[in-house]
């Protein structure tokens, strides 16, 4: 979505900028905007399409120069809405004293034979001739929909690389473009996070100032094509349902290069958000729950987005840290933002709450641990234990080797014990704001080995043990990659008991309440 929302936005905003600048004051622009998300059998119902439209419709008419009464939003319609709402904005144009631009854009489900509106089918032929046949100088057509590459001949679903229009501004020309969110055998996806397709998302994200690889206050058609392009590529290479390749078609006469988008001179009503690099940057209205505005990626050239005064929830998204934070922005200003304003989300949590690149993190671990004595020894066991874990998304692995000894003395007889553990287990973690609680299930073996000091015969002794122990653990962390933790585990042990009585072994289970306190690192 992010790829086909950019090649959308860069076009749009090239589309607008075809004519000489003291010619724009006169040219119209008009602009169909289309978002159903209701489909036919098998289709499933989609989520965001109708949203994308919205997005598309807010950002033409904030930075693409269409005028309110020039812009036609049809959210949920038939067909035959749509149909006579084309036919109608083809109507105003043809009876227009000048030039006119015509933008269509529609997000929903379709095939390579038509769109899906509801119930009802527009054929991709039919709305391709209403396109072709309108007045307008210069045409877009764009659809973020499945299979929408069969509109522009492309089959299969090879990427296709970036293009290059030239397009005069010395001279109105006349052209059109169609773009669309994927090939001929290719489904177009959303995103939850995003709020909205990949590709819709990239193309707004692009007229906003993302595709502005040379930092001029100007989204030119190449720019928007290829920030478009790339970024669909780049998301949509992160699902299950694999690449999507936005695809094109023009035919523009001219020379110069296409200006889709002004994002300067407008300091009464917007500003600029500013990122730093290094990491992928969302926006969202308001809050963290709010609508999506768009997004800057991790390696793009230009970091800033163009955006209403307001106030925006920003997040740092990357393999191991997210950061999040709301800032105000008021009108003309520029906003840096900065990234130790923000709170900081690392590692195991980014890898529970699945909001990280990363799909495990490991970490090595040491601990100071304290056990009651057991069946056979005296006085509680001191040790240490070394091991690490590897935090999943549904739970936590862990794995110790630890060692520990304990004394007693009773009479003439003083013993030693030396406990040598193996533990392997797996807890499930709850996020809470301050630290993470983690509970589980530990299993292992133990070695138990004793020594005894006396004035008669005592010959050392060793015992093998299974362990099985409930574990609960709370950690916070206190740097990049260090955590402290401190775990609480009741271990029962089975292994051999000698009665002190007879001499006679068997069998028996004994109860241990362990403590530990320790520090991890994430390398």
């Amino acid at each position: 979505m992010v790829l086909r929302q950019a090649l959308i936005t860069r076009v749009l905003a090239g589309a607008l900028a075809l004519w000489p600048a003291a010619a724009r004051s006169q040219v119209a622009r008009f602009a169909l905007v289309v978002g159903n998300d209701a489909g036919q059998p098998p289709d499933l119902a989609l989520r965001w399409a109708e949203s994308d439209a919205a997005r598309v419709a807010a950002v033409l008419e904030e930075v693409g120069g269409v005028r309110p009464e020039n812009l036609v939003l049809l959210r949920g319609q038939d067909a035959g809405t749509v149909r006579r709402a084309l036919i109608a904005v083809n109507d105003r144009i043809r009876a227009g004293p000048g030039p006119a631009v015509l933008v269509v854009y529609y997000s929903g489900h379709a095939d390579a034979g038509g769109l899906h509106l509801g119930a009802s089918s527009l054929e991709l032929s039919e709305l391709e001739q209403l396109v072709r046949g309108s007045a307008a100088s210069f045409r877009l057509l764009v659809l973020d929909a499945c299979r929408s590459g069969a509109l522009t001949r492309v089959k299969g679903g090879q990427p296709i690389p970036p293009f290059e229009l030239i397009v005069s501004e010395r001279a109105p020309g006349e052209g059109v473009v169609f773009l669309t969110s994927s090939s001929a055998t290719e489904d177009s996806q959303e995103s939850d996070e995003l709020k909205g397709g990949f590709f819709t998302h990239a193309l707004v994200s692009g007229l906003l100032g993302a595709a502005d690889a040379d930092g001029d206050g100007r989204v030119t058609l190449e720019e928007a094509y290829r920030y478009a392009y790339e970024a669909t590529v780049r998301g949509s290479s992160r699902t299950l349902a694999g690449l999507q390749h936005p695809t094109f078609h023009y035919d523009v006469r001219g020379q110069g290069d296409v200006v889709l988008a002004t994002l300067t001179g407008q300091e009464r009503t917007r500003a600029w958000l500013e990122f730093p690099a290094g990491l992928a940057w969302l926006v969202l209205q308001g809050s963290a729950d709010g609508p999506v505005v768009g997004e800057v990626g991790r390696d793009d050239r230009a970091r800033r987005l163009s955006v209403r005064a307001g106030r925006y929830f920003v997040r740092g998204r990357g393999a191991e840290v997210l950061l999040e934070g709301t800032l105000p922005v008021a009108a003309g200003a520029t906003v840096a933002v900065e990234p130790g304003d923000l709170s900081r989300t690392t590692y195991a949590r980014l890898v529970r709450r699945g909001a990280g690149e990363a799909t495990a993190v490991a970490s090595l671990e040491a601990e100071v641990r304290l056990r009651a004595p057991l069946a056979s020894e005296g006085d509680p066991c001191l040790g240490v234990a070394l091991g690490g874990s590897l935090a999943l998304r549904p739970l936590t692995l862990q794995a110790r080797a630890a060692w520990c000894r304990s004394a007693f003395a009773v009479g003439g007889l003083t013993a030693r014990t030396e406990a040598f553990d193996l533990e392997v287990g797996a807890l499930h973690a709850w996020d809470l704001p301050l630290a993470t609680l983690e509970v589980g299930l530990t299993a292992g073996a133990a070695l138990l080995h004793q020594r005894f000091v006396t004035g008669g015969l005592a010959p050392s002794r060793a015992s093998a043990a299974l362990q099985l122990a409930p574990v609960a653990l709370i950690s916070r962390e206190v740097g990049p990659r260090t955590f402290l933790y401190a775990s609480a585990a009741a271990a029962t042990y089975l292994y051999r008991v000698e009665d002190t009585a007879d001499g006679a072994t068997s069998l028996r289970p004994s109860f241990a309440l362990r403590v530990a306190l320790g520090v991890g690192f994430r390398p």
